[in-house]
């Protein structure tokens, strides 16, 4: 097990990457500093600050982009408490959810729990509660995350007044629907918006997840 040293890279750290891509964004967004957890949350995660996810989970407390309709994790912050190793305590196998957004899906990084492609990133989808490859990295997501190919992601996730409603939650929750979207009966723009926890929401999906038998489950 590498030492905090040995993770902290001051002379080649992947922050300089992440302010130039926050440089660049074309959307809404907020970084948050690093909480008084970063050590220990980098220590957990064993990734050097010169990787973007070491930055993220070092240099900043989280990320919250387009009104905060995407919350990247980091180290926590009283806008966003999760973190990325206590969020990921005990919920999913071989993969480490690294974001999520207000309708309810979650992004990870494949362990080897979702596929062969190890490193890459997958969504869980609210609209199928099946994992997607995305078929980049992180921090090519981070990127895309940040530049206007998000609401070409989002367009059948996102309703009528969607940036109204989201900027009423906090980052630690979103939209629950009823229809569930992925029933024939559910849609963003008629089915019944209900503010959840995130976590809560996780844990019904998952239980959906399994009652369903979805061909790829997020959890062994």
């Amino acid at each position: 097990m590498k030492s905090l040293e040995d993770l902290i890279d001051s002379g080649d750290s992947a922050l300089p990457l992440l302010k130039a891509m926050l440089e660049e964004a074309s959307l809404n967004h907020q970084l948050l500093p690093p909480s008084s957890d970063n050590a220990r949350v980098l220590s957990a995660l064993q990734v050097t600050t010169r990787s973007t996810l070491g930055a993220m989970a070092y240099e900043t407390g989280g990320l919250l982009i387009d009104h905060g309709w995407l919350r990247v994790l980091g180290s926590g912050h009283r806008h966003l408490s999760r973190n990325l190793v206590d969020w990921n305590d005990d919920r999913v196998q071989a993969a480490l959810l690294v974001a999520d957004d207000a309708a309810g899906g979650f992004f990870a990084i494949n362990g080897g729990g979702l596929g062969s492609d190890v490193g890459a990133m997958y969504y869980w989808a609210p609209d199928t509660l099946q994992w997607e490859p995305l078929e980049v990295g992180y921090s090519d997501f981070l990127a895309w995350a940040l530049s206007d190919q998000l609401a070409v992601f989002y367009q059948g996730l996102r309703w009528d007044d969607w940036q109204r409603d989201v900027q009423a939650l906090s980052a630690n929750q979103c939209f629950s629907f009823y229809p569930f979207l992925w029933t024939r009966e559910g849609s963003v723009q008629h089915s019944h918006r209900t503010v959840v926890n995130v976590d809560e929401l996780f844990a019904m999906h998952l239980d959906l997840a399994r009652t369903l038998d979805s061909s790829v489950s997020p959890s062994g």
